[in-house]
């Protein structure tokens, strides 16, 4: 193993130091801090050393594809601080790391060093979890501030979704879908929402995700009294998307009638033919599946054609295709996919540019996006609780009825009831060559069942009957106080969240770099979770301008093989740490 250089310190020696600081644990930049708390300190100037087995150094890694994605490209215009010890900058890239770390909550900052932490950062030592919660809540104080960076974001991603296809086939695609984010508080009441991989009605909030053809997020919306996909659709993505997607030019959209200037995909609960027409006559297109697709076409009328996913790899598929007329006489394409064992699938679009063979592959594509939310809430704590605290929703807001709710629960009760005694009585039957006391028997359990039936059905029809005079949804403001829903404070769930969508769009950055130096793809992401909480060395040189960091060996060598690659592109790269002059420069232990 190589000596330590000198001047270097190691993890034994830096675990002393900072235990027996006189400020605290591991603020062993007294003077600065100091200033600070004084008020004469705009923000303490990042001082790298030289430092052994700094832990999960290796999330340094993630640093060129953080600032490529734009995690500070607009820090210093939307946001600010209040003079102190901590830069700006470092909060930021604080939050990113600690998300590609996979540190489950702010919380969960207190287990970890903070010494080495600060290493990583130029800094003495990372933010308490009550100073890291100030400055959050500094940062989110402004309402709507989070969804303009994140908007931001949003519109220099899709503009640079061209730049990384050259075929620019997946321009304009735009993958639709709802995440509920089940809330197990007691602060407030909120609305019950059924929850598809719980299969229950929880409380909860609907968040709508809005992501590119390989499942690369671009913005997220939320519905706090869920409405419907085609409430939110028509209310909030589809005006964000004519705001910030990139515009078709004006002179195709008016030589081509078939022109649409963007597609939308999503899944059945989208369904609506009136909805469809609406978006037509805005030309946006329209891709999803056929809610009701009737009987199966001829297998005549398919062909064996090739088509191309969007990860590259080329399948033979059965396709067929006819024009079909909706309830509202709107035409669209209906195409279907017929597999192996002779079942179809039906997709409707109402793009008439669009080939048959994207359409086959493109929809089927929106699985990408199922498995990005299942990838955020199992590495990125994507349903965690960022804030406690409810604010109230306008008065105005539609909901429905609680004492219709109540009614109408109650009469599917009863009908269920209903549905019981019908089978009763329909399995109710004589026993061959009966005697006359079970005859008797007989007709008195069918006279008895005939008198329920008839019981249940007259309160069924009570039951709707009262149920037509309660209005179905009402204003909050005509609900009791104690029934009006709340919605959970937004602003810094949506802070986090616009966080978290740099720390997965950088990781997906990484892995594109280095799935070409594995054999196997999937092993990618779990690599690159390994390179994250990997030991590193760091070597700052002031004279030369540069910060060497030194990532130890994995313990495999293709593994070892493909992060020297990914170390040679990263210093290739030639980025500087933020807020300094040093550029960085990678590599394993052992190579130089």
């Amino acid at each position: 193993m190589p000596a330590a250089r000198a001047g270097s310190t190691t993890l034994s020696e830096r675990s002393l130091a900072d235990s027996q600081a006189p400020m605290g644990y591991g603020a062993t930049r007294g003077l600065e801090r100091v200033l600070a708390s004084c008020g004469l300190l705009l923000s303490a100037d990042l001082q790298f050393v030289c430092a052994e087995d700094v832990p999960q150094g290796g999330v340094l890694c993630a640093l060129p594809a953080l600032l490529t994605q734009g995690l500070l490209r607009h820090t210093r215009t939307l946001y600010t601080l209040p003079p102190g010890y901590y830069p700006l900058e470092s909060i930021f890239l604080y939050l990113a790391l600690l998300a590609l770390v996979r540190c489950p909550s702010l919380e969960q900052t207190r287990y970890e060093a903070p010494g080495e932490w600060g290493k990583l950062l130029g800094l003495d030592r990372l933010p308490e979890v009550r100073t890291l919660r100030q400055k959050l809540g500094l940062l989110c104080g402004q309402e709507g501030r989070a969804a303009q960076w994140q908007s931001r974001l949003a519109k220099e991603w899709m503009e640079g979704v061209g730049s990384e296809d050259p075929q620019k086939q997946s321009v304009g695609l735009f993958y639709v879908d709802g995440h509920v984010r089940v809330y197990h508080g007691s602060l407030g009441p909120l609305p019950r929402l059924y929850v598809a991989r719980q299969k229950l009605c929880l409380r909860g909030t609907t968040d709508y995700w809005v992501n590119g053809l390989g499942g690369e997020p671009f913005f997220v919306v939320t519905q706090p009294v869920h409405a419907g996909l085609i409430a939110a659709l028509r209310e909030q993505v589809i005006p964000r998307l004519l705001a910030e997607a990139p515009e078709l030019e004006a002179a195709k959209l008016a030589s081509d009638p078939q022109a649409m200037r963007f597609t939308v995909i999503f899944d059945r609960e989208g369904f609506s033919p009136k909805f469809f027409a609406e978006l037509k006559e805005q030309r946006i297109g329209v891709l999803t599946y056929h809610k009701f697709p009737g009987e199966n076409w001829p297998v005549e009328e398919f062909r064996t054609r090739s088509v191309g996913l969007h990860t590259g790899q080329l399948v033979a598929r059965e396709l067929a295709e006819r024009g079909t007329r909706l309830s509202n006489g709107l035409w669209v394409r209906e195409v279907r996919v017929r597999s192996s064992d002779g079942s179809q699938s039906s997709m409707l679009s109402t793009h008439g540019r669009l080939d048959l063979s994207q359409i086959a592959a493109w929809l089927p594509a929106r699985w990408s996006q199922e498995n990005f939310l299942k990838y955020m809430r199992e590495h990125f704590g994507l349903d965690r609780l960022i804030e406690h605290g409810t604010t109230a929703l306008p008065e105005t807001t539609v909901v429905v009825n609680p004492a219709h709710r109540r009614v109408d629960q109650q009469i599917r009760r009863e009908r269920g009831r209903l549905q019981r005694l019908t089978a009763q009585f329909g399995a109710h039957a004589l026993p061959p060559e009966a005697t006359v006391e079970e005859l008797q028997k007989f007709e008195q359990e069918g006279g008895q069942l005939q008198e329920q039936i008839q019981g249940q059905t007259a309160l069924i029809e009570q039951l709707k009957g009262q149920r037509g005079k309660i209005p179905r949804k009402v204003e909050l403001k005509d609900l009791p106080e104690a029934q009006r829903y709340r919605q959970l404070r937004p602003e810094s769930k949506h802070f986090i969240d616009t966080i978290k969508m740099l720390a997965y769009r950088a990781e997906s950055a990484l892995a594109g770099e280095l799935r070409e130096h594995l054999q196997r793809e999937d092993d990618v992401r779990a690599l690159l979770r390994r390179i994250f909480v990997a030991p590193a060395n760091l070597r700052p040189d002031v004279e030369q301008k540069t910060l060497v960091v030194e990532l130890h060996r994995l313990g495999s060598p293709l593994q070892d093989a493909a992060v020297a690659k990914l170390c040679d592109e990263l210093t290739a790269t030639q980025t500087r740490f933020p807020t300094t002059e040093l550029t960085l420069i990678y590599r394993q232990v052992g190579s130089a």
